[in-house]
């Protein structure tokens, strides 16, 4: 049996492979942060000067980003980022429409929207209707300046649903609809991120290679009162996309007092 390889030091260096993945990560950091306004990126020379480190790494580093598909290398131009990835905040609850509003013109291509008859069992559960109800059903492609970004699958309660049938799903955000055709606010919304890959049909949809990488984002909305009327499925580009959120550290909660064994 080999012996277990020591820690390293704190003085002794990286590996080369090591510190590109560091480099990277600064870098992407940057990127999507806005950093760079006009695109390009500086050139090997000042990005080692700027972040302490070999020209070997950095071309290293660029290199990861290019895998990626987040950066392109032309000699004679320099590096330019390919597309800058799109921001999306999780510490308020906004519809994906209303987040990316300031980023460009966007459009949805409304792929399904009708009432059905005997919605899943996984659809009336989760927005607690009875077995069999119906539900509304839509999908939407949508585009961001004209380039596709998510395919969008929502389950509506019916009374929440049916309205929207009639309004302008091509152009209106949904959580604006509902408020507008409820007369009432929304309240919360349970959020979970997956990372997946594209299956066919959906890259084909989304203009990506099949298996490229795709955020899920399942959200549960609740009406200001509690009660459930919305459940979706976003399949975003993870390569034109990202997620951030502001987190405040407070109090740990108390820990769970065991239940006392019954005699």
């Amino acid at each position: 049996m080999r012996d277990a390889q020591p820690p390293r030091r704190e003085s002794q260096p990286l590996p080369r492979a090591e510190r590109a993945r560091q480099i990277a990560d600064t870098l992407r950091q940057r990127i999507t942060s806005g950093r760079y306004e006009d695109g390009m990126l500086p050139d090997e020379h000042a990005l080692g000067q700027l972040l302490g480190t070999s020209r070997n790494t950095i071309r290293q580093a660029l290199g990861l980003l290019r895998d990626e598909g987040l950066i392109t290398r032309r000699r004679g131009i320099g590096t330019q980022i390919v597309t800058a990835r799109y921001g999306h905040g999780l510490d308020r609850l906004t519809g994906l429409a209303e987040t990316l509003v300031d980023y460009g013109t966007v459009a949805n291509t409304v792929r399904a929207a009708r009432l059905v008859p005997h919605a899943p069992k996984a659809v009336t559960e989760r927005l607690q209707l009875p077995d069999g109800s119906e539900a509304v059903y839509l999908e939407r492609l949508r585009s961001l300046d004209g380039r596709p970004l998510s395919v969008d699958s929502t389950w509506l309660a019916p009374d929440i649903g049916r309205p929207l049938l009639d309004c302008d799903l091509a152009h209106r955000d949904v959580f604006t609809l509902i408020e507008e055709t409820t007369g009432t606010r929304l309240g919360s919304a349970e959020i979970t991120v997956h990372a997946v890959t594209a299956e066919p049909d959906t890259a084909r949809l989304l203009h990506i290679p099949a298996g490229a990488a795709l955020f899920v984002i399942d959200r549960l909305t609740r009406l200001a009162d509690g009660r459930p009327v919305d459940t979706e499925s976003l399949r975003v580009r993870a390569d034109r996309f990202a997620l951030h959120t502001l987190l405040h550290r407070g109090a740990a909660p108390p820990p769970a007092t065991p239940a006392t064994p019954a005699t």
